[in-house]
């Protein structure tokens, strides 16, 4: 197998286990918490991490079969609104003290976009068809609404819960 096909096939690999890796962190994020609006959220992402996963393997597919991407293979069109909605309800500030696994999955999922994200940004980079550099270029915008949304929400919530929980400074 030529180097060139190698290494785009790895970099499809990296990014499917990627995707599998988002898609079970919010399935688990999804039925842990107990705030109905991070449990529709955190399922709502679980669902586009397998569709991206799905187009990744179509894609892995393609090059594996025909030496190129399949340019007819194009992402769902998505409006990026995550970042200008919240994660989890107003409600979630009375029990903000008790928060601890929703304020974890915040900073972990922002820790999976943002490596996604960069990881997404870098293939668009080094990709030579035209269509491979869209493909990555949108899972990348994807990827950075997701991890706008959860910064937006942790600021909303990190300094009660870090006073609710004496972690500030006296």
């Amino acid at each position: 197998m030529e180097d060139k096909k190698k290494d785009i096939l790895e970099g499809l690999k990296v990014a499917m286990e990627a995707e599998l890796t988002g898609h079970a962190f919010y399935e688990n994020a999804a039925q842990s918490t107990t705030d109905p609006k991070g449990k529709e959220t955190f399922s709502q992402m679980a669902r586009e991490e397998l569709r991206h996963f799905q187009s990744l393997r179509h894609q892995y597919q393609a090059v594996l079969e025909h030496g190129a991407y399949d340019p007819s293979v194009k992402l769902d069109k998505q409006t990026l609104s995550h970042a200008k909605n919240p994660v989890f309800s107003e409600a979630l500030k009375n029990r903000i003290k008790d928060a601890h696994f929703e304020v974890s999955a915040l900073t972990i999922g922002m820790k999976l976009e943002l490596d996604a994200m960069n990881y997404y940004r870098s293939c668009a980079e080094k990709a030579r068809q035209e269509e491979a550099k869209l493909f990555f270029t949108q899972l990348a915008q994807w990827e950075e609404d997701h991890y706008r949304a959860f910064q937006n929400q942790l600021d909303m919530l990190k300094e009660d819960y870090f006073q609710a929980n004496n972690f500030v400074p006296m």
